[in-house]
C-alpha cells in the first residue's frame, strides 16, 4: 500500500533530512531575503528531476505529476524566512548569521516539504493527480509572501482544489498532529499613531497641549472599542505595544508616537473596528487640544480551515499516526499569511508536534531558545506526502 511505502521512505530518508534541517537552521535569512535558501531548494528539486519556477523573487513552485495528472491538483506549502532574533541554543547547528534565527520553525517546514517532494516524486507511478509544491518567502512580514505569490499566479495553471500547510508546535509532543476546522487564527493589522502639539515647558502645561497625557488617555480609551463595541463571543484583541515621546524631565514633547496591533476573527468586525479606532483617535485628540495622524497597515486576514478538507486531513492523520495521536488545535490570536490562500481556495493549516519534555525541548516559537525534537521531521515529511496523495477538498 502507498501509505506503507511513504512511511518506509520517510524512515529511510529521515537522517538525511534532519541534516538538511540543521543546514537550513544554521543559515537563516530574513523575510524576502531568502536568496540562499531559495537556491538550496531549487538545487534539491533540480537534483530530483522536479520541474519548478521562481515567483516573488525568492519563492519556488514545483510540480510533480502522478498518473492521470489532470484528475486532481493538491498544493502543499512551506514558508522559508527566519526572524531577527539572536539564537541562544548551544547546538552544533546554531545560526551562523548573527541576529537572525529560525525561531518559528520555518526551517522545519521547508525540510518537511522537501522530504515530501522527494517521496512523492519517487512514488509518482503509484498515485493520481498533480502535486504543487509551494516554497514561499516572507511569512513573517507584511504584506506576506503568500499575497505576493498569489498575485503572481501560484494558485493558477493548474488550479489546486485544496492546499495544506503544517506548522511546528513545541507545546505538544513529537508524534502528535493537531487540527481544527473553521476559524483558527486571527487577522493582524498594524496601528501607527502620532499625537502632535507645539510642545512646551513642563512647568507651564496650561499654555500647550500635553501630548504625553493625551496619548495616555488615548491608550486607555482605545480599549473601550473592544469592550463596548465588539460582541464578547467574537474573539478580538487591540494592544498598544509602543509609547515613544519625550527625552527629558522638564519638556512636554511636541509629539508622541504609539504603535500597536489589532486582531480579529471576523472580517466585517475587523473593518468596522478600523473605523472606530480612527474616529476615537482623531476626535479624542482634537477634543484635548492636539492633532493626530493615524495609519492602519492592513496585514493578514484570519485563517479559515475548510471544514471538509480539515475532516479529510484528520482522517488521514488518524490513519498515519494513529487515532490516539490526533488532537484538537487551540484557537490562537496569532496570525499567519497562509490565511491568504484559505480565502481563495479550500485550505487546511495543521500543527506538527515537535516538543519533547524529557529532552528539555519545550521553548515556544519566537524565542531565542526555540528548538524541535528532530524526530518530528520523519513524521512531518511523511504525513505531508500522505496528504498529497490521499486527500482532496471533495473527499
Amino acid at each position: 500500500m502507498i501509505k506503507e511505502s511513504i512511511q518506509r521512505l520517510a524512515k529511510q530518508y529521515a537522517s538525511e533530512f534532519i541534516s538538511i534541517r540543521h543546514h537550513l537552521h544554521a543559515n537563516p535569512e530574513l523575510s524576502f531575503k531568502e536568496f540562499e535558501t531559495s537556491s538550496f531548494v531549487q538545487q534539491k528539486l533540480r537534483g530530483w528531476g522536479i520541474p519548478f519556477e521562481v515567483k516573488a523573487t525568492t519563492g519556488v513552485v514545483g510540480l510533480i505529476k502522478g498518473k492521470n495528472p489532470g484528475n486532481r491538483v493538491i498544493a502543499l506549502r512551506a514558508d522559508m524566512d527566519a526572524l531577527p532574533i539572536t539564537e541562544e541554543n548551544d547546538v552544533t547547528y546554531r545560526s551562523v548569521n548573527k541576529g537572525v534565527m529560525h525561531a518559528c520553525g520555518h526551517d522545519v517546514h521547508t525540510t518537511c516539504l522537501l522530504g515530501a517532494a522527494r517521496i512523492l516524486n519517487e512514488l509518482k507511478g503509484e498515485w493520481e493527480g498533480t502535486i504543487k509544491l509551494i516554497f514561499q518567502p516572507g511569512e513573517e512580514k507584511n504584506p506576506g509572501g503568500a499575497s505576493l505569490m498569489i498575485k503572481e499566479g501560484v494558485l493558477k495553471d493548474p488550479v489546486p482544489s485544496g492546499i495544506f500547510a503544517l506548522h511546528v508546535h513545541p507545546g505538544i509532543e513529537t508524534g502528535l498532529l493537531s487540527f481544527r476546522g473553521g476559524m483558527i487564527m486571527a487577522s493582524a493589522d498594524e496601528i501607527y499613531i502620532t499625537v502632535k502639539s507645539k510642545g512646551g515647558h513642563a512647568a507651564a502645561p496650561q499654555i500647550t497641549a500635553d501630548t504625553i497625557l493625551i496619548a495616555s488617555q488615548l491608550v486607555v480609551s482605545l480599549q473601550q472599542i473592544i469592550s463596548r463595541n465588539n460582541n464578547p463571543f467574537n474573539p478580538s484583541v487591540l494592544s498598544i505595544t509602543s509609547f515613544q515621546g519625550g527625552n527629558t524631565t522638564n519638556v512636554i514633547p511636541s509629539e508622541v508616537k504609539l504603535m500597536g496591533t489589532f486582531r480579529a476573527m471576523n472580517e466585517t468586525w475587523r473593518f468596522e473596528a478600523h473605523k472606530l479606532i480612527r474616529k476615537q483617535t482623531l476626535e479624542l485628540v482634537k477634543a484635548m487640544g492636539a492633532e493626530a495622524e493615524i495609519t492602519i497597515d492592513l496585514g493578514y486576514p484570519f485563517v479559515l480551515n475548510d471544514e471538509t478538507l480539515n475532516a479529510a486531513a484528520v482522517k488521514k492523520g488518524e490513519e498515519y499516526v494513529g487515532e490516539g495521536n490526533v488532537v484538537t488545535t487551540e484557537l490562537r490570536m496569532g496570525a499567519e499569511d497562509f490565511a491568504f490562500y484559505t480565502h481563495q481556495i479550500p485550505g487546511c493549516f495543521f500543527r506538527l508536534g515537535a516538543g519533547n519534555a524529557k529532552k528539555g525541548i519545550t521553548s515556544g516559537v519566537h524565542t531565542p531558545t526555540f528548538n524541535i525534537d528532530d524526530n518530528a521531521i520523519e513524521i512531518g515529511m511523511g504525513f505531508m506526502a500522505w496528504l498529497g496523495v490521499g486527500s482532496s477538498s471533495k473527499s
